[in-house]
């Protein structure tokens, strides 16, 4: 059974067993990015803003380029339609990340769900959730929403 979770994981997510419980930086980027992507579709409406926050972030929060953000984009694409639910993305992230590297998911959550000047319900359900599972605190959670909120009210 663990052998099968194991397989699956390895084929489907990129998890890396690394011999020590470590996971790869693949694994890292496939599951924020695969979590932005999902977050850009929870509205049913892709925009353009949306698309560009989401490559911004990844670009720059992995140091990667143009054309590897684009391939990273699309694999997490693929990965996010494969998947059965957000916990597979985010207990990768709880075990490869730090509170504060979680923290700032949420709020890149947030810049995305706020991308279009408008927040569905359906994005700011599916913010809670993955804030949920990464085990995020809700104070943590608004303050996230905030400093996103008070940036937008800047501009």
């Amino acid at each position: 059974m663990l052998s099968n979770i194991r397989k699956f994981y390895q084929e489907f997510i990129g998890y890396q067993d690394e011999g020590d419980g470590g996971l790869s930086e693949h694994s890292l980027q496939v599951a924020t990015a695969a979590l932005l992507v999902e977050m850009m579709r929870a509205d049913s409406k892709i925009t353009e803003e949306e698309m560009q926050i989401i490559n911004g972030t990844i670009r720059s929060r992995f140091k990667l380029s143009e054309k590897e953000a684009a391939s990273l984009m699309t694999l997490a694409g693929e990965k996010i339609w494969q998947a059965t639910g957000y916990y597979e993305f985010t207990s990768i992230m709880n075990k490869g990340f730090t509170y504060q590297n979680k923290v700032r998911v949420v709020e890149q959550l947030w810049e995305v769900a706020y991308a279009d000047a408008v927040l569905d319900k359906y994005e700011e359900h599916a913010v809670r959730h993955i804030a949920d599972l990464m085990h995020v605190e809700h104070k943590d959670f608004i303050a996230a929403k905030l400093r996103v909120k008070h940036k937008l009210d800047q501009a």
